[in-house]
């Protein structure tokens, strides 16, 4: 395990600094608790990244399911009654991994998968553009095309290029630029670029850029556009913020439906960056 912890420390340095803002955008996209997001990530990183024996592989929570998991808290009436499909979810996958049902991946043509996850990143960049602009009428993570605030996803749109924040558009163009730029021209160019990952640079310009432009009148970003992490001072309140499934609700039908879709949805959606990667790696150690 520690044979290459010379390599490996810098290495996971950089995945813990890029997958904590990721955990903490998908957990908020999903409308779950933050905190949640964080756990995700460290029994992602740990517990699969230890069992699962892959080489190149990082675990986490998945984009790909921010809508679906949305729309069941939604559905299902509280994170807690979700946690149970969640539950049900991870056991079904267990089953077909023993039933090695993996090769069910290859009746399903690679081209609807891709267009399936293409079609919620669509989604989730219509519903970013009026939060890109610092217009939250919308709440974070809602997914729905009609929309809580008697807009719709497209009016929205046209509808924040009257309410424009210029701290909060200025530092998402930096972001963006950043995003665009470090992989595809940056790192290319110089070497020293490569030492640090592009989305944990943004990061760090958006902390330093809130904190200059405090007691700015005109580019100050207001605490309403922050993240928020509830940060427990005693043992017993950072075991409050733990939540566990509410099993009564177990028989309810629609628990069952959210767990298959669930599973099918995580299954397909990792069988697919399974495959991905095996192609971007020479060694095919996935």
């Amino acid at each position: 395990m520690f044979k290459y912890l010379k390599n490996d420390l810098p290495a996971s340095i950089v995945v813990f600094f890029v997958a904590l803002p990721l955990c903490l955008g998908i957990a908020l996209a999903s409308g779950a608790p933050l905190f949640s997001g964080l756990i995700a990530g460290i029994v992602g990183g740990i517990i699969v990244g230890s069992l699962s024996g892959s080489h190149i592989g990082v675990s986490g929570p998945a984009a790909g399911l921010a809508a679906i998991v949305l729309t069941a808290i939604g559905a299902l009436g509280g994170y807690q009654n979700f946690l149970v499909a969640v539950v049900l979810g991870g056991a079904i996958q267990i089953i077909f991994s023993i039933l090695r049902a993996g090769i069910i991946a290859y009746y399903f043509p690679s081209s609807v998968i891709k267009g399936m996850l293409t079609g919620i990143g669509i989604i989730i960049i219509l519903k970013q553009i009026p939060h890109f602009f610092g217009y939250d009428s919308d709440p974070e993570g809602d997914f729905a095309f009609l929309q809580v605030d008697g807009q719709n996803t497209i009016s929205e749109i046209f509808t924040t290029f009257k309410y424009i924040s210029p701290g909060a558009a200025l530092i998402a163009f930096i972001a963006l630029g950043i995003l665009i730029l470090w992989d595809k021209v940056l790192t290319r160019k110089a070497k020293i670029f490569q030492l640090v990952q592009g989305p944990l640079v943004a990061v760090f310009l958006g902390i330093i850029f809130y904190n200059l432009t405090k007691d700015n009148t005109l580019l100050n970003i207001s605490s309403d556009h922050l993240v928020s992490v509830p940060i427990p001072d005693t043992i017993d309140s950072f075991i409050g913020q733990f939540r566990f499934p509410n099993f009564q609700v177990i028989a309810r039908p629609e628990i069952w439906i959210t767990a298959f879709t669930i599973a099918l949805v995580a299954s397909l959606e990792t069988l697919l960056c399974v495959e991905a990667t095996d192609k971007l790696d020479p060694r095919k150690r996935v």
